[in-house]
């Protein structure tokens, strides 16, 4: 399996400006670029739907799994501090 290329911020809003330029064709654009062309429309989508603040972080935001996990992690470590807070109170 391999490993999903990440793309840098200046690099999609570029080939949105480029895309957005019309100079080239956007299949063309794209394999200039070694990216999909469907992938250059879901970028311009998300600026368009989301402007400056398009593309604010590093990758996937988490799973609701992973998410899951870790609010029982909490939730056990907080338990167990209370424990110890009630411990040290009686003492």
């Amino acid at each position: 399996m391999t490993k999903r290329q990440a793309y840098s911020r200046e690099f999609k809003l570029e080939a949105v400006r480029l895309l957005n330029e019309g100079t080239k064709k956007s299949a063309d654009l794209a394999r200039e670029l070694g990216i999909k062309r469907n992938q250059l429309y879901k970028w311009k989508e998300e600026i368009d739907m989301h402007g400056e603040a398009a593309f604010p972080g590093q990758g996937r935001r988490a799973s609701s799994e992973s998410q899951a996990a870790e609010n029982a992690r909490l939730k056990r470590e907080l338990a167990r501090a209370k424990e110890e807070n009630e411990i040290l109170k009686n003492n």
